[in-house]
């Protein structure tokens, strides 16, 4: 834990359980889908709170914290906008309606917290412990920057996933969805519905890009606070960032082309920081010019196509 105390630890999981269940109550008076004007506002709180927690670490631990704080918070955020698009096929796969979808992205939140912890704790532990562990998380990085980089559309195949498929074994499973419920009782028996499913596949999703996002936020600092901490803060707000920017996805065109030369530079810091140490203040302006550039040069190319724009939440909900 370096220099944080329990008490902090302690402090700060009370910070994101009053948080969230502020969120939680928000959605039970509103069990629609998330107009895109709340979106707006939430995602704005959200990315409030990860700065006003970046001036805390400032005044707390110094300008060197900070900035690797809010480094790893933008590589977190960056990849989580990537993971938006998968989440897009996955509910238009399976047909999951508008006002569901907010459901199965609250739990899945509460799920990634649990799996990024086990992740990081699992990850910081294994470099402080093999040190040469940092040549494979840069080797895997630069080779994911890679694949990231060739394109190519993404395939969602559950049944192919194998959470799903044991879970199929263990319990049946209804054939339409039963409003919110993720379990029901059919003549005496316990099933589970498509919705979970669904959520089942998001949570496996998010494992396969935890496994990417913490080796690159490793890279810029093994603090366990400051990596879990940036983890969070970027999670929390995905929800609300999903349905502000799911309909807009098309328009982002060169995100994943940015997220890969991101992903890439990270590789090779990791590879070569036993010679030569890049100071935080590079990675971040590095990171966020790429992310500018991508960012600016997707809206050029999508005005001069004269993209449309539908936001999610204003489209009409799938039938079940």
């Amino acid at each position: 834990m370096g220099t944080v105390s329990v008490w902090m630890w302690i402090g700060f999981f009370a910070l994101v359980l009053a948080m969230l269940a502020v969120d939680l109550g928000v959605s039970r008076r509103r069990a629609r889908a998330m107009p895109l004007r709340s979106a707006a506002i939430w995602t704005a709180v959200w990315i409030g709170m990860a700065l006003l927690f970046n001036v805390g670490v400032y005044l707390w631990r110094g300008a060197e914290p900070a900035l690797e704080f809010f480094t790893a918070y933008l590589i977190e955020k960056a990849l989580s906008v990537d993971n938006l698009f998968v989440f897009v096929l996955i509910f238009s796969m399976f047909g999951v309606p508008m006002v569901t979808q907010r459901r199965v992205l609250f739990w899945g939140v509460i799920g990634a917290l649990v799996m990024r912890g086990i992740f990081i704790a699992a990850g910081a532990a294994l470099l402080h412990q093999f040190h040469w562990l940092m040549y494979v998380f840069g080797a895997f990085l630069l080779f994911t920057a890679f694949k990231l980089a060739r394109g190519g559309e993404t395939e969602i195949k559950p049944e192919r996933n194998p959470a799903i498929r044991l879970f199929r074994k263990i319990m049946p499973v209804t054939e339409h969805f039963e409003g919110e419920r993720f379990f029901v009782r059919h003549a005496g028996k316990l099933m589970a519905t498509p919705l979970f499913l669904v959520l089942l596949i998001v949570e496996t999703t998010d494992l396969v890009f935890a496994v990417d996002s913490i080796p690159a936020v490793l890279a810029v600092t093994q603090d366990t606070f400051l990596v879990y901490t940036s983890n969070v803060f970027a999670i929390l707000g995905l929800r609300a960032l999903y349905f502000l920017l799911a309909g807009a996805m098309t328009k982002f065109h060169y995100l994943k082309l940015g997220l890969s030369a991101i992903l890439g530079f990270v590789g090779i810091k990791m590879l070569i920081a036993d010679f030569l140490k890049i100071p935080v203040a590079i990675s971040l302006g590095v990171i966020a010019g790429v992310l500018t550039v991508a960012v600016v040069a997707s809206l050029v190319r999508a005005r001069r196509l004269g993209n449309p724009v539908h936001h999610a939440a204003e489209a009409p909900a799938a039938s079940a």
